[in-house]
């Protein structure tokens, strides 16, 4: 079943796969006719009742369709003036001498009414003019049929059709009690729009409210550091640059200074020692509970003292996680610490071998996962995004992404995601499809020779081009 919000998913990554929505809208249209046609035959009278976005659209498509065999009307809940999108602007014009208003429409004239008012986009509630069509096409004396979902599916006021002709899958909440008969056509998905993260992803990025204020819309710890100083700073830019609105990290003392200093933009905390002990671990569950969203990682080093305070902290820790790194190292001493908890886990291969004692493989990454309750980002020529019972591939990215550091920018994408409180797989599969499209953007401007900070300069310009198609 796929979810609502999928449906648009689809759409996106199928037009960045050069499969265009008014492809799939012509092919949604053509559909209905076709089944139409095939279950009730021709010579009927017809109602297709459509609103303003692509599932009207649909509706348009497939009057144009069934003119060929039927009587057909268009009624309208709302002025063509307010059709949202211009597929469905498109659509609308080559039926436009059919289509009327629906006010004052009898819907017991007809042999048939088709519902496309709403489709996929509505979740919470039918506003008016909807609430009234919906509760007249009810009432009325036909035969009902709906487009993709009926309209006000899973609300309080829905359509009760006799029959759902819906497309690619049946959709999320859709039973024959609520949707009737329902039948699945195919309308040109390519495959890989379901297997591999795309643009559309970014239609669960949360963007951020006019009103909103400081910290509402992600505050994040990175505990990294000690041995190696730039890993922690790296995914802490990453975390602001990805939209986190605050980024805090706890670290050693021995590479306090050092990023202390890299940006002013970094809210850095000195723990004790020169590498994470047992003893900082109170300091640090202190500033957890003041965020959203810990990384837990970048840049430790693998002492015996850091990999005990690691596993303390991803013991008690209730936030969502990102473990990376050394992290993965010490976590896979004990995997039982992972069980239950809300967490990404990031291993390259080596890593995901230390975690598993397996080579990487799609069936064991999605074992793994299935089996510690977390979705794993396992990074590779191709990255496996998988929470273990489904699993996107990833492609973006470039053979430069093996410049020390790129890992850790993931990581900070990730956190940064997870700080938005958005599900853990949702998460993921934004910021791998992120952190490869910055680098191939950091590729495009510098080739062989750009670094990790060139990819994090990147992002703003992946979220400004890709969201302002959401």
């Amino acid at each position: 079943m796929l979810p609502f919000r999928e449906v648009r998913v689809l759409d996106i990554n199928s037009e960045h796969l050069g499969v265009p929505i008014d492809s799939l809208m012509e092919n949604a249209g053509e559909a209905v006719a076709e089944t139409i046609v095939e279950e009730f035959g021709t010579g009927k009278k017809i109602a297709i009742v459509c609103g303003v976005g692509n599932n009207a659209g649909d509706g348009f498509v497939a009057a144009r369709n069934l003119l060929r065999y039927c009587d057909v009307t268009v009624l309208l809940a709302s002025p063509p003036a307010e059709i949202k999108t211009e597929n469905a602007k498109r659509a609308y014009e080559r039926i436009k001498h059919i289509a009327f208003s629906s006010v004052g429409a009898n819907f017991s004239n007809f042999d048939i009414v088709i519902d496309a008012l709403l489709g996929t986009g509505n979740l919470t509630e039918v506003r008016e003019p909807y609430r009234t069509l919906i509760e007249r096409i009810n009432a009325a004396n036909t035969t009902i049929v709906a487009v993709d979902v009926p309209s006000g599916l899973a609300t309080d006021v829905a359509i009760k059709p006799q029959m759902t002709i819906t497309f690619s899958d049946v959709k999320e909440g859709m039973t024959a009690e609520n949707s009737g008969k329902i039948i699945v056509k195919d309308i040109g998905i390519p495959l890989d729009a379901y297997h591999v993260i795309g643009p559309g992803e970014f239609v669960y990025y949360p963007k951020n409210r006019p009103d909103s204020h400081k910290g509402e819309n992600g505050k994040v710890l990175i505990v990294g550091g000690g041995p190696y100083t730039g890993a922690p700073a790296l995914a802490g830019m990453a975390a602001l640059r990805m939209g986190a609105d605050l980024v805090h990290i706890a670290t050693p003392a021995a590479s306090y200074i050092t990023i202390s200093t890299y940006s002013p933009d970094l809210i850095v905390h000195k723990l004790s020692q020169d590498v994470l002990c047992p003893e900082d671990v109170e300091k640090i569950m202190g500033i957890a509970e003041t965020v959203d969203a810990v990384l837990i990682g970048p840049g430790l080093g693998r002492d015996e003292r850091t990999q005990e305070a690691v596993r303390m902290i991803v013991k008690q820790c209730s936030k969502p996680m990102v473990i990376d790194a050394d992290a993965i190292v010490a976590v896979a001493a004990d995997l039982s610490l992972i069980v239950g908890k809300e967490c990404i886990i990031t291993p390259h291969s080596r890593e995901f071998k230390i975690l598993t004692g397996e080579d990487v493989s799609v069936a064991m990454a999605e074992e793994a996962a299935a089996q510690l309750g977390a979705v794993m980002i396992v990074k590779g020529k191709e990255d496996i995004v998988t929470n273990g019972k489904w699993t996107k591939i990833n492609r973006t990215g470039n053979s430069r992404m093996s410049v020390g550091g790129t890992g850790d920018v993931l990581a900070g994408e990730a956190v940064a995601m997870l700080s938005k409180e958005i599900s853990i797989f949702n998460a993921a599969r934004i910021a791998a499809f992120t952190n490869g499209a910055a680098g191939d953007l950091a590729f495009e401007a510098q080739e062989y020779g750009f670094i990790a900070t060139d990819v994090i300069s990147k992002i703003p310009e992946v979220l400004r081009k890709y969201l302002r198609k959401i």
